[in-house]
């Protein structure tokens, strides 16, 4: 905790001080730094309407102008804003410590350099570990080991089933096989893609040690354990583990005990109809959106965990088995909640099983209704092609999840000539929907302000990154980091949404985190939700902030968000966002293109 004060204490000196000419204007920068090579972009923005003409770059130890340049065109109003201008200064590559300077104002100081990533990746894998359930190597105690009772099953309400394990969703301590399998899966493939990049420092339970696993394969396997366990035998499946009574307010997680039996929690058997949802019932169709993200993490595993021939080969039956579960009964399946209308409300189920076709391995023998898996996933990569926020303005709540299509890019390694360029071209195709809004405002800012609006950022970030490296074609790459830009202080706020990362950077302190509020444990690189369009904020129920706004001035009808850990809607850190954020640090920390080499 007295690291965090030092912290916050020397960001409150640094930004103050960057910030304090007149309070009119701000030059947004990326706080953890820039590569040599790489873009860097500077985001000027004023409340006034006067605009920005050039700029210097300054070393911070000489006081020297090292480079300087004409301001890019004027964006005009955003946010609260009244005008903003991109500063490109990607031509410098000299390594060093430094400022902006455009008229009277001057940016925080900023590094570039070749390592300015380095660690980031690892250092987001302490939130992972702190989500842990059963034992958690951050309190060294255990918790909710008596999960759980079952519901909907075909057995009788309230049999025990042992499901404990796995990771708490964000800082309500439900547990949903979608964000979870989604989770595992992009761990796995981080660890896949980016070897070089993840340290060994933990044991396989989390507690400090090396075992010569590397950690982000320890937390993947911690994944892949609980899933097993939800998917107890062939045509066994359960969906999720607790619901919305979980939120009555702050508390460590050994003390859940609010089900009405002692310590355990319910467990939602996956039988493809809709169940509870508050007063009503959910909208499920069918089983296949769970099942297929069920069946890619197991089939990843079994291809990252190769040497591990026992452990290998249970993982490909369970991801046949899987597979074929989500053939059963094709639709969505949607999660539970008994007190209050919030709910993971997804509507697609064609991405998931696709990605499951694709993920299959090729001596599976699976049949499917077009024949070979990887026909089969060519179909319903053609039937859903754009994932459908792309270019949306708005969305509900994880209604089209994961938030972009991972079996897009996992199928067209597999494809050759036209059916590969169809699958690419899906990705461009969704790209220029976001680039048609994002190239309208000085941030290009193309990701609707939606709850988890971060999730969505990184994600697409990643769908970016993963058409550039596919296709070589660079020409969405200042907009693909301009989103990773905005996670880490390139917006309207000027603070990163990752907390503690970097440590002398602005950074959420108050986050709606109960370890934090109540075991004044830090909640290292877990990244929280992110800004929601202001309608969206106050709609909400029970949000009250606990102090001043610090980021007032910088709030719009367009999108708040508060460092308050009375808003859950823009500042709870998630599971699952930090996963998918963990792949996006590894590849900008690797630099390289996905690695091809295997486990």
């Amino acid at each position: 905790m007295f690291r965090i004060l030092v912290a916050v204490f020397f960001a409150a000196l640094l930004f103050g001080f960057a910030n304090s000419s007149g309070n009119e204007s701000w030059i947004r920068i990326n706080q953890l730094g820039y590569t040599p090579d790489g873009i860097k972009v500077a985001v000027w923005c004023s409340k006034s309407s006067a605009t920005v003409r050039s700029w210097k770059l300054i070393e911070v130890v000489s006081g020297k102008t090292i480079a300087s340049g004409k301001a890019g065109k004027a964006f005009g109003a955003y946010g609260p804003f009244r005008q903003t201008a991109r500063i490109n200064f990607s031509k410098v590559t000299r390594p060093g410590r430094y400022y902006l300077q455009a008229g009277n104002t001057r940016s925080p100081e900023f590094e570039i350099g070749q390592d300015v990533y380095k660690g980031s990746a690892d250092f987001c894998l302490r939130y992972m570990r702190q989500q842990r359930s059963k034992f958690n190597p951050i309190t060294k105690d255990s918790c909710h080991t008596q999960d759980g009772f079952t519901l909907y099953g075909p057995m009788p309400d309230s049999t025990f089933i042992d499901v404990s394990g796995g990771w708490h969703d964000a800082t309500d301590y439900l547990q949903y096989v979608t964000t979870s399998a989604n989770a595992t899966f992009h761990l796995l493939a981080a660890y896949r893609d980016f070897p070089g990049v993840f340290g060994d420092q933990h044991l396989a339970n989390g507690l400090e040690g090396a075992n010569q696993v590397p950690d982000v394969l320890d937390e993947a396997k911690w994944g892949l354990e609980w899933l097993l366990k939800m998917h107890p035998q062939d045509d066994w499946m359960f969906n999720q583990l607790a619901d919305d009574r979980d939120h009555m307010g702050f508390r460590m997680p050994a003390l859940d005990s609010q089900y009405g039996r002692g310590y355990q929690r319910p467990v939602y058997f996956l039988n493809g109809e809709p169940q509870i949802r508050g007063k009503f019932k959910n909208n499920t169709t069918g089983v296949s959106s769970t099942a297929g993200k069920f069946s890619s993490a197991f089939a990843l595993g079994a291809e990252v965990f190769a040497n591990e021939t026992a452990y290998k080969e249970r993982l490909r039956h369970k991801a046949k088995s899987a597979f074929a579960f989500g053939l059963t009964r094709p639709g969505v399946a949607q999660t539970a909640s008994v007190a209050a209308p919030y709910i993971y409300a997804e509507d697609n189920w064609m991405d998931d099983m696709e990605l499951a076709a694709a993920m299959l391995p090729a001596d599976s023998r699976m049949q499917t209704p077009e024949g070979n898996p990887i026909d089969y996933a060519y179909q319903l990569a053609k039937t859903e092609s754009l994932t459908p926020w792309l270019g949306a303005d708005t969305a509900a709540h994880y209604q089209w999840y994961p938030f972009i299509n991972v079996g897009h890019y996992e199928l067209m390694k597999k494809l050759e000539g036209a059916k590969k360029d169809t699958i690419t071209g899906f990705y461009k195709q969704g790209i220029e929907k976001v680039w048609y809004k994002a190239k309208q405002n000085a941030f290009y800012r193309g990701v609707p302000f939606i709850w988890c609006s971060n999730n969505l950022t990184t994600s697409f970030a990643i769908q970016c990154y993963w058409y550039r490296t596919a296709t070589g074609d660079n020409s969405y790459e200042e907009l693909e980091q301009a989103n990773f830009d905005w996670l880490f202080g390139c917006n309207p706020w000027g603070t990163s949404m990752v907390y503690g990362l970097p440590a002398w950077g602005d950074t959420p302190v108050d986050p709606h985190a109960s370890f934090l509020k109540v075991g004044n444990y830090p909640v290292d690189g877990g990244i929280v939700d992110g800004p929601v369009y202001g309608s969206i904020f106050n709609s909400l129920l029970g949000l009250t902030l606990t102090k001043p706004d610090e980021y007032e001035a910088f709030q719009s009808d367009l999108a708040v968000y508060h460092d308050d850990s009375g808003d859950y809607s823009t500042n709870e850190p998630t599971m699952d966002g930090t996963a998918s954020l963990i792949y996006l640090m590894a590849a900008k920390e690797s630099g390289t293109a996905p690695a091809k080499k295997k486990r």
